[in-house]
């Protein structure tokens, strides 16, 4: 039998998902209110149930204790980058510039990546790195399709660069980093805000489906001015990068110190 949750109470509880939100519920009870409980992401129950809900924008969700952000929180910060930059310089300093990071997803409820959508992508995505004289660095989700990744090997496979095929460290810190341009698919709102965290111009990659939330998720990542489609070519633009994890931090702590 396991053994009961007693107390002293956290100060703060964070949680994500529908997963945690019976747990949610509970500590903010166990503890008599004295938790402050910060759910992440849209819990789908009324927001004045928790003390602060912070879901992602393109959710919808208003409240006057709901704080949306722009995308999703995640771990890409000024000193995560430099630990990427610093853990992978000697692979990827000396490729030839504009250095590329290409971030491949796969299938989704909303989307799909396809053995003809893949291929006409990698097609696509050499064609500009070539004409640019730069270099590659991808990586794929765990999500994208086999013959998919098959397709971006045998199109990109002969670029300068690397292409990360899940053995020894993982780089993806690094290849954001030391990217000049971020190529990255629709069907993760996580991957394209971390890589509007960069400050490097990011493209966007049309796949097989659609989202309406996910769309305007994109439509909102436009205006910020951190991305644009990819039309077959790089460009070059500057922005202030995303920085909304932060904000979320800054908003929970003042949330509790109100309190």
């Amino acid at each position: 039998m396991a053994e009961p949750i007693l107390p002293p109470w956290p100060d703060l509880w964070i949680a994500a998902g529908r997963a945690s939100l019976p747990l949610s519920l509970r500590v903010k009870r166990w503890s008599g209110g004295r938790t402050f409980v910060a759910q992440l992401q849209d819990p789908r129950l009324p927001p004045s149930l928790f003390d602060l809900v912070i879901p992602p924008r393109h959710d919808g969700l208003t409240g006057p204790n709901v704080v949306p952000i722009l995308g999703a929180p995640h771990r890409v910060t000024h000193d995560t980058l430099a630990r990427g930059w610093a853990d992978f310089a000697a692979a990827l300093e000396p490729l030839p510039r504009p250095r590329v990071a290409v971030l491949i997803g796969g299938k989704s409820k909303a989307h799909d990546l396809s053995p003809a959508r893949a291929q006409s992508m990698a097609r696509q995505v050499a064609a500009a790195i070539e004409a640019g004289g730069g270099s590659l660095m991808l990586t794929f989700s765990r999500r994208t399709p086999a013959a998919a990744k098959a397709a971006f090997r045998a199109a990109l496979g002969a670029l300068p660069g690397q292409i990360w095929d899940g053995d020894g460290p993982n780089p993806y810190f690094g290849f954001l980093a030391f990217a000049d341009h971020i190529l990255v698919t629709e069907d993760s709102a996580n991957m394209a805000t971390e890589a509007a965290a960069t400050g490097a111009p990011v493209q966007v990659l049309a796949m097989d489906g659609d989202s309406r939330k996910l769309a305007a998720f994109h439509g909102e990542l436009a205006r910020h001015g951190a991305s644009r489609s990819f039309a077959g070519r790089l460009e070059s633009w500057s922005y202030e990068p995303l920085a909304e994890t932060e904000r979320a931090a800054r908003a929970v702590v003042e949330a509790m110190e109100r309190r």
